[in-house]
């Protein structure tokens, strides 16, 4: 019996990668690698922000999000208002025959349903509104997968953000807080999903073993300024949480203990490097890490970590150190009781450092126990992320479910 050739599927990945954010970068590995695993005759390629840097680091062939080059530049002169204008009306285009080439687009993880952190409504929110519009009208499954989500009140933003939600074939959720802030915003989420986010399931080292000589403790730091609502006092924010960070390490090198800074973004460099120079000593190291894996290992060989980032929170948790979150939204604030580590969140609007040193003297105290529970949350995660992919493949592809089958059949 002879059986036809199948049609390969066509499968696009869209979002902020390869813009210098390995939390994003991250996200796209775990579903590049289970396309690869699952699908694996599968053409793949990407609608992204930094379309060189995936194609050259993942692969795949990438197409640039914006016709224009400059839309996440601040447009002042009449010439880059009209280029940005157009940009937009020929992007409506772009993402159309980009769009229709799919069987299916998947969203992988990543925060694009909040606007924790400064967001024009006119930017990445109006590029998924038509990601989702145009996948509806030419019958492109569009699939928002593992996405974080929050209040929002920007109102262009949040009418962007409903109908790119309503319009999505697939959606699921990185944790309930996600899920219940789309219902609050008027989505019916009644068959929508909560597993975890898309990270844990990329493989990572094991923590390094405890020992009695105190070793060395990675501080994430970040270009933090307040959410999207705050920008009105967004230097004082930055300023208040700049301060309190600084001084949290001076006390630590007070110590003698080493601290590696660990960035998550380009843009939190200049932050590293400005506690650098106002501590002045060489117990203060900037780590280099250019991916999720490189931040995994530097967590892996620390004491303890004190984080910002979410995706530095999710670097530190996946290899089992203990961890404290200087929290910037309630998505940390959600993962930290996720993995029984609720107690351990300080808000990043008030950094107070004498305060966040009590609370990591209570958590080195207490860093065996905190390593036990860590790693067993980590396996209830890992299963919950392996079941997101299982249900995805049912949800986008039955039919290569049914062909497999046939084809398995004695």
């Amino acid at each position: 019996m002879t059986s036809m050739r199948e049609k390969p599927l066509h499968i696009g990945v869209f979002g902020l990668f390869g813009a210098g954010n390995s939390g994003n970068d991250g996200s796209l590995e775990a579903v590049l690698d289970h396309l690869r695993a699952a699908h694996p005759d599968a053409v793949v390629d990407a609608m992204c922000g930094g379309p060189e840097t995936v194609a050259t680091r993942y692969g795949v062939p990438a197409t640039r999000l914006n016709w224009y080059r400059g839309e996440y530049r601040t447009a002042s002169r009449a010439s880059s208002i009209a280029a940005k204008a157009l940009g937009k009306l020929i992007d409506v285009f772009r993402t159309a025959a980009w769009v229709r080439r799919h069987d299916a687009v998947i969203v992988p993880g990543t925060g694009v349903l909040e606007t924790t952190l400064p967001l024009r409504p006119w930017g990445f929110p109006y590029s998924l509104f038509l990601l989702c519009l145009t996948g509806r009208l030419l019958g492109t499954r569009v699939a928002l997968v593992s996405v974080g989500a929050g209040a929002i009140g920007n109102r262009s933003t949040r009418v962007l953000t409903r109908w790119s939600t309503r319009l999505a074939a697939y959606r699921s959720y990185r944790d309930d807080q996600s899920r219940d802030a789309m219902r609050a915003m008027g989505v019916n989420t009644a068959r929508d999903e909560v597993y975890a986010d898309l990270v844990f399931a990329l493989p990572a080292p094991s923590a390094n073993e405890p020992s009695n000589v105190p070793g060395p403790v990675c501080v994430g730091v970040m270009d933090f300024h307040g959410s999207n609502d705050e920008r009105a006092v967004a230097e004082e924010i930055h300023r208040r949480y700049l301060d309190g960070t600084t001084r949290f390490v001076r006390a630590l090198v007070e110590d003698g203990r080493p601290v590696r800074l660990l960035t998550g973004d380009e843009l939190d460099r200049p932050v590293a490097a400005a506690i650098v120079d106002a501590v002045g000593s060489p117990l203060v190291t900037v780590a280099e890490a250019a991916s999720l894996a490189d931040l995994m290992k530097e967590t892996a060989c620390a004491d303890a970590v004190v984080a910002t980032r979410y995706h530095n929170l999710v670097c530190a948790l996946k290899v089992g150190t203990p961890t404290l979150a200087l929290s910037y939204s309630a998505k940390s604030d959600a993962l930290m009781a996720e993995m029984g580590m609720g107690a351990y969140c300080h808000p990043a609007r008030e950094a107070d450092a004498d305060r966040l040193l009590d609370q990591f003297r209570e958590l080195e105290r207490r860093s065996a126990e905190v390593r036990r529970t860590v790693f067993e949350r980590n396996l209830a995660v890992a299963r919950r992320v392996e079941q997101q992919f299982t249900d995805l493949t049912t949800a986008l592809f039955p039919a290569t479910d049914h062909a497999k089958a046939l084809r398995e059949a004695p």
